[in-house]
């Protein structure tokens, strides 16, 4: 597995192999307070997050996570000063140039959703080559939302069935929420492709257009640590959290849920 760090390191000796997350989502907030504390400017709380990103990345897999979703840049996030966003654009270069090796070695592909044409052709260009570059791999999967909104992900499957319905393809009734999940950003994780556990750092409660179809019945975790200070033993207590909630998905307390597999 990952060599961990001091920082890395990570005891899920209490944990309950058997109950693991499959995927876990993850709004990653607090950057820019992080700086801001530090009397810093906003940037390097961006640049600190996304070692954070390369931690909880190897936290995650060393658990046996099998998807890992990180809201890395939201459709909203445009409104930004634009230094700002030029450098956010910026750091997937960076991060795939120096993390996607180690990715390899451990067997961890890299996916990306959302509108990637529109970002810059250089964050185009890093993206596509992480992805290509660890297609074979076939362990943990680390998906980036980037230039992704939940709002946008719906309408777009919607305008997709309609189509669909348009040439006979499908007809109403073959609409189910299997079949729009299918047609979701998601789609491509499968089994996966809902989050069974949804954390957000920093304090802030809401889910800030992040994958609302899919979190219908996830297990939210809301924590005050900011990004930055996120850590792989931050992350196994909230997976420990996460093992002590009872997840009934509309059901009884004493149905018999099985974790999906």
């Amino acid at each position: 597995m990952f060599n961990n760090t001091k920082k890395d390191a990570i005891d899920g000796s209490e944990l309950d192999p058997n109950r693991i997350p499959n995927h876990i989502a993850i709004i990653m907030d607090g950057n820019g307070r992080w700086a801001q504390k530090r009397h810093l400017p906003r940037i390097a709380g961006h640049k600190q997050g996304m070692e954070t990103v390369k931690t909880v990345t190897k936290a995650a897999s060393h658990l046996g996570v099998k998807v890992l979703t990180l809201y890395a840049f939201s459709t909203e996030n445009w409104k930004r000063p634009k230094d700002e966003v030029s450098f956010l654009m910026s750091l997937p270069v960076k991060f795939f140039n120096n993390f996607v090796p180690e990715l390899i070695e451990n067997n961890v592909k890299v996916a990306v959703m959302g509108e990637i044409d529109q970002l810059p052709q250089a964050t185009q260009t890093a993206v596509h080559d992480a992805i290509e570059q660890t297609s074979k791999c076939t362990g943990m999967i680390l998906n980036f939302a980037l230039n992704y909104g939940s709002r946008l992900d719906i309408r777009l499957a919607v305008k997709q069935l309609v189509e669909e319905a348009k040439t006979n393809a499908i007809s109403v009734d073959d609409i189910t929420d299997q079949l729009i999940s299918s047609h979701l950003m998601t789609g491509f994780l499968g089994q996966y492709q809902d989050p069974d556990l949804s954390i957000r750092t920093s304090g802030e409660e809401r889910i800030s257009n992040f994958l609302l179809w899919q979190i219908a019945y996830s297990e939210l975790v809301f924590t005050d640590t900011l990004w930055p200070d996120f850590d792989g033993q931050t992350l196994t207590e909230m997976i420990a959290d996460y093992q002590q909630r009872d997840r009934r998905f509309g059901g009884i307390k004493n149905e018999k849920q099985g974790r999906k597999s």
